[in-house]
């Protein structure tokens, strides 16, 4: 049997081993963006041995105002990137072989100064040390939401410049893959969406000056990489609501990110106002993945509700994406790549330590998944 799922890819000028992506999954265990010795080692060196062919680590702030909370990861400053070069020091020694590490960078808008979501996920009160946030326009996440202060032009270039630092740290640190979060309600969404954007300059208004602040980043960021480094951009398909952003706009914004030298784009939806009804179901966001590919070229990512691994195959088979991406399909499975090879018959390669728990070796495998 041959496997879509675990053949190579190219995205730009880096090769996945196979079509597997870990999601970004914050942690909320930082130290004013500074990964914590034992969590994140113990997190990331878990998903290093999954399995997949690219792991990508959790959202990152590029400032610290940038944070979604006080316990975000961040890569603004010296003690950030040490630290996280210690954590990713440790997942490389136990990763498999091929694979390749990413991080998606950036900044959560007038979702910052939150309170971690197992602490409530509302707005900070005074007594919580809250911040000053920041938007495209005066317009807050929800009523009892903070109202963010509205960029000028000095605010926007202080951004993206903070984007640029943060994506030389990341080069820096190794990374084979750097991400634009522009999604899920986060500041480059903030300015993607007529929902959030109230502007009239031109960073406002029209779709194209509404993408103008995204694409001017991206830019920046694909000037500051080197070509042996992959630049990504995760972008909403939909904001499930009237009069934001639609999927022909979802490809437009896709095509023109490639001619800004994206690489690839990872399609989610969601995430810019609350109170909205999704249809959540298995795939339920691989239409907008799909179309995306399709009409625009360009590398493209499914995720949301993929779990099964035949469910993926078929994703990938069909031509629908060139990527799938879980996240908590990991947390609740951190060997999920491995079951995948198993139920698919592909070869996988273990650690050698865990070598002894492949199928041609224990048969305890198939009595624990029967029908693999």
């Amino acid at each position: 049997m041959s496997a879509r799922l675990f053949e190579p890819l190219a995205i730009g000028g880096v090769t996945v081993p196979n079509r597997i992506v870990v999601a970004p999954m914050c942690q909320y265990s930082a130290h004013d963006g500074c990964a914590d010795p034992d969590w994140h080692s113990q997190n990331l060196m878990n998903l290093a041995m999954s399995g997949a062919g690219l792991v990508m680590i959790e959202a990152t702030g590029v400032e610290r105002l940038g944070r979604i909370t006080h316990g975000c990861l961040g890569l603004w400053s010296d003690d950030n990137q040490s630290a996280l070069a210690r954590v990713l020091a440790a997942a490389r020694r136990v990763a498999l072989p091929g694979t390749r590490f990413g991080i998606q960078l950036g900044h959560a808008g007038r979702k910052a100064s939150a309170q971690r979501p197992f602490e409530g996920g509302n707005p900070l009160s005074p007594h919580e040390d809250p911040w000053t946030t920041v938007s495209a326009s005066a317009v807050p996440f929800d009523a009892s939401w903070h109202v963010p202060e509205a960029l000028d032009e000095s605010g926007i270039d202080r951004v993206q410049k903070a984007f640029v630092a943060s994506t030389r740290r990341a080069v820096a640190l190794g990374f084979d893959v750097v991400e634009m979060h522009a999604a899920h309600g986060y500041l480059v969404h903030q300015f993607c969406s007529p929902l959030s954007n109230r502007r009239t300059d031109r960073y406002g208004g029209s779709f194209e000056n509404r993408i103008r602040f995204a694409l001017e980043t991206a830019g920046e960021m694909r000037v500051a990489m080197p070509a042996n480094v992959a630049l990504g951009a995760r972008i909403t398909g939909s904001d499930w609501s009237p009069e934001g952003i639609t999927v022909d706009e979802a490809v437009a914004f896709a095509r023109a990110l490639k001619g800004a030298g994206v690489d690839y784009v990872c399609v989610t939806s969601g995430g810019l106002v609350p109170g909205v009804k999704i249809p959540v179901a298995p795939g339920y966001q691989l239409p907008f993945a799909e179309r995306i590919k399709a009409e625009s070229g360009i590398v493209t990512r499914a995720v949301g509700m993929i779990v099964q691994p035949q469910q993926a195959e078929s994703i990938i088979a069909s031509g629908q994406a060139d990527q799938v991406a879980l996240a908590r399909g990991f947390i609740d499975d951190p060997r999920w790549g491995w079951h995948a090879a198993q139920a698919l018959g592909a070869a996988m390669t273990y650690p050698p330590q865990y070598d002894r728990v492949g199928p041609s070796k224990w048969p305890g495998a198939a009595l624990a998944r029967p029908g693999s």
